[in-house]
């Protein structure tokens, strides 16, 4: 009996000595602030390349959608044309059966005898050759507008594909920002950055003196400061990377496309020491792009939850620069 009661006691010893530790061993599993803010990084890198994938799906729609609206504008006058065709080749038709009842025999009695029916059968064969190059250029038309409705079939359906894909990224980015502001609520307290809209009026005095579409483009920027990320947007009220700056180059008439990669492709590639205010800084794997303004310092729409700002261009690993043509 002794025993067991020793046993009972050993082992209720150990169920508390669990219970004591437990805490301890959880409380260590909870990430520190260190680990948080290097979650949230990668969060936001992974994050900001969906958001770009998702930018140029947009861009290609467009494309497509404006090749829908040329090819509609092409098959209007194409299918009067192929009506005119029809209606021409009918009336040719018609001529033809009419002059076909003509005879040999019977041209040769009517006055005039050989020499009309030589006449007459020329112009049969004018007719008939008339009558061909219209049935021919029926036939051309008609094919044209058919390749026309077969091409503008296939980019409506592209962009049907490209609409559903666009819906999957979109949820797609929501789920990841949902994880991503709650890492930063865990670190931070708050899932934003609160907007700062006195920091641009504050930042108005450093605003460089650049002359031309480019001084324009920097202005655009300065007055963008302190305004929050909105993925996919490109502004007024908040912008993506690559949406500010192709909005601050629109408001100087340029037209860059919303995405990083497709204005790495739209600019002339420029090296450092060539670098001037409104030319973009394009960072490794081109998934990041700000725009430069001087003194080694660009504006920039950084990540989900933060806000516009101005800051040392060397934050991440440089893929290029480029100048807007």
């Amino acid at each position: 009996m002794s025993s067991l009661r020793n046993l009972l006691r050993t082992m209720a010893l150990a169920g508390m000595s669990a219970a004591l530790i437990a805490p301890t061993a959880a409380a260590h599993a909870e990430p520190s602030p260190a680990e948080l803010t290097q979650r949230i990084e990668t969060s936001s890198a992974e994050l900001e390349r969906v958001v770009e994938s998702y930018n140029k799906l947009r861009e290609e729609i467009k494309a497509n959608e404006a090749a829908a609206g040329r090819l509609q504008t092409r098959i209007g006058p194409l299918e009067q044309q192929v009506e005119q065709s029809r209606a021409d080749v009918a009336e040719l038709a018609t001529t033809a059966y009419k002059s076909g009842g003509l005879r040999t025999a019977d041209a040769l009695l009517r006055p005039g005898g050989s020499s009309a029916l030589l006449d007459r059968l020329g112009a049969l064969e004018q007719l008939t050759r008339q009558r061909q190059e219209r049935i021919s250029g029926f036939t051309a038309d008609q094919q044209r507008l058919l390749d026309e409705k077969t091409r503008l079939e296939a980019t409506l359906a592209r962009q049907a594909a490209q609409a559903r894909e666009l819906a999957a990224g979109k949820k797609r980015i929501e789920q990841d920002l949902a994880r991503l502001y709650e890492l930063r609520r865990q670190a931070y307290g708050a899932a934003t950055e609160r907007p700062e809209p006195k920091v641009a009026a504050a930042e108005a005095k450093n605003v460089p003196a650049v002359a031309g579409a480019a001084g324009t483009a920097v202005r655009y920027a300065f007055g963008a400061l302190g305004k929050p990320y909105q993925w996919a947007s490109d502004g007024p009220n908040g912008y993506d990377c690559s949406g500010l700056t192709s909005a601050a180059w629109r408001a100087a008439g340029k037209s860059l496309p919303h995405n990083t990669r497709m204005q790495w492709s739209a600019v002339a590639h420029i090296g450092r020491s060539d670098l001037s205010p409104g030319d973009l800084v394009f960072y490794s794997g081109l998934g990041h792009v700000a725009l430069y303004v001087g003194n080694g310092q660009v504006i920039d729409a950084p990540s989900a939850g933060r806000n516009v700002l101005k800051r040392g261009m060397n934050m991440m690993p440089i893929q290029g620069y480029g100048r807007v043509r």
